[in-house]
């Protein structure tokens, strides 16, 4: 593998800087370093940071390969940046074994795009009443460390304690879609003024909050850690803090569209808002951008979540829910927090990198940028600004929500252990 020499790049926006990778690894980093045999790649005025590290990812195969396969989603995540994803368990059949989490693993290093961790289910067939093989999935070759059953709630008590319980043996975490079901039954957006206006089934916060509160509690009594996927309101950013004072051993993710939307899109009626969570309100959005940037809430992870066309282009009530993420997220998060001050670059290297790669148990990934570690990276060029195109996207669905909407920043380069996967905003 040839040597690559990325000058003049503001390694986590600081001072220019070169880095030389050799092989699968950075073998320098400083300035006017010594380019012979080398292939350059110009990075003045562009920010450089570790390869990003997506928790929450849907890539759809095995069973839903019209919405999306492993190879088109980890193409898409290198086009966003991403040197690893953790997919969702929600396949057909359901990553709840060994074999269809193996499954998935090896079609991710077989596609080689980005590395692909599979996350494994908590329940046998995402239906709540009996634990899936945990120990069985994390020992596989897929080496499963994340257990989700993400897309419905593991609302049983008795077994969210039972799967915190049997996790903290090996050092596993479970990630809760948090939604009461109950008080969810016929939800179509989120409950507050738009939804009585426009005279749809409401998604209360209390539903989410409610889910977080027993759990973190349960992750107390027990020991052991929690993950919250797509937190999505001020109260559940309450909950959360408040259990990171008691030392509590909970992490939680924010999705870059409930960064930016609210449930007022909703008022058009186009069904490419539709999301669970739904889009909530003004006051929301900003306390999730506040607690992002204050560490209450740990990481950004898109949800990426593909739908053919079909399944959306439809009436409100009968699409599916979800939005594609991954080729938009770091522009989204360049809007919503760097260009808004709450954070800078180096705190978008830790909430899309280091601390995803951290809670996940990525090994090599967000790693520094420094001499010595895996060249997994991601070039940008913050000064671009161009509207959304979904039909140059690589995901194989265009469920966008932000389809013709100026967005800043561009990846130009990804690197997965050396290896350009994207060039010149391209896929290698």
């Amino acid at each position: 593998m040839s040597k690559i020499l990325i000058r003049g790049a503001k390694v986590l926006g600081g001072e220019p800087q070169d880095v030389l990778i050799d092989g699968e690894t950075i073998a320098a980093v400083g300035t006017d370093l010594d380019a012979t045999g080398a292939t350059v790649v110009e990075a003045e005025g562009k920010i450089l940071l570790p390869g990003l590290v997506d928790l929450h990812t849907h890539l759809r195969e095995p069973g839903r390969e019209d919405s999306e396969t492993v190879l088109t989603g980890t193409q898409a995540a290198a086009s966003g940046g991403y040197t690893a994803v953790f997919a969702m368990a929600n396949t057909f059949p359901v990553a709840d074994t060994a074999g269809v989490v193996e499954q998935v693993y090896r079609l991710g290093k077989e596609h080689g795009y980005c590395d692909v961790q599979p996350i494994g289910a908590v329940t046998v067939g995402l239906e709540g009443k009996k634990l899936a093989e945990l120990g069985a999935m994390h020992d596989s070759a897929a080496g499963v460390t994340v257990f989700s059953d993400d897309g419905k709630c593991v609302d049983d008590a008795v077994i969210m304690r039972r799967a915190l319980e049997y996790v903290k043996a090996f050092g596993g975490v479970v990630a809760q879609h948090a939604q009461e079901p109950r008080l969810t039954e016929g939800a179509q957006m989120n409950e507050g003024i738009v939804s009585a206006e426009l005279g749809l089934g409401g998604w209360p916060a209390v539903a989410e909050e409610s889910i977080i509160a027993r759990d973190v509690l349960l992750a107390e009594h027990v020991g052991s850690r929690v993950h919250i996927c797509h937190l999505s309101t001020a109260g559940s950013v309450e909950i959360v803090r408040w259990a990171k004072s008691r030392g509590i051993d909970v992490t939680a993710e924010v999705t870059p569209h409930h960064l930016l939307l609210t449930d007022e899109m909703v008022r058009t009626y186009n069904p490419v808002y539709k999301v669970n969570p739904p889009l909530r309100t003004e006051r929301d959005v900003m306390a999730l951008r506040e607690a992002l940037a204050d560490g209450t809430i740990d990481i950004v992870a898109t949800d990426h979540a593909p739908h053919p066309h079909e399944d959306k282009d439809c009436e409100w009530a009968a699409a599916a829910m979800g939005m594609v993420g991954l080729e938009t997220a770091l522009s989204v998060v360049q809007q919503t927090m760097v260009e808004t001050g709450l954070l800078d670059w180096a705190d978008v290297a830790d909430r899309m990198s280091f601390a995803p790669a951290r809670i996940g148990r990525a090994e090599g990934h967000g790693r520094p940028v420094s001499a010595g570690e895996p060249a997994n990276l991601t070039l940008v060029d913050p000064a671009y600004r161009g509207a959304v195109d979904p039909a140059g996207f690589a995901s194989r669905s265009r469920n966008t929500p932000y389809e013709g909407r100026e967005l800043p920043g561009r990846v130009t380069h990804t690197f997965l252990r050396g290896r350009a996967t994207v060039v010149d905003g391209k896929l290698a």
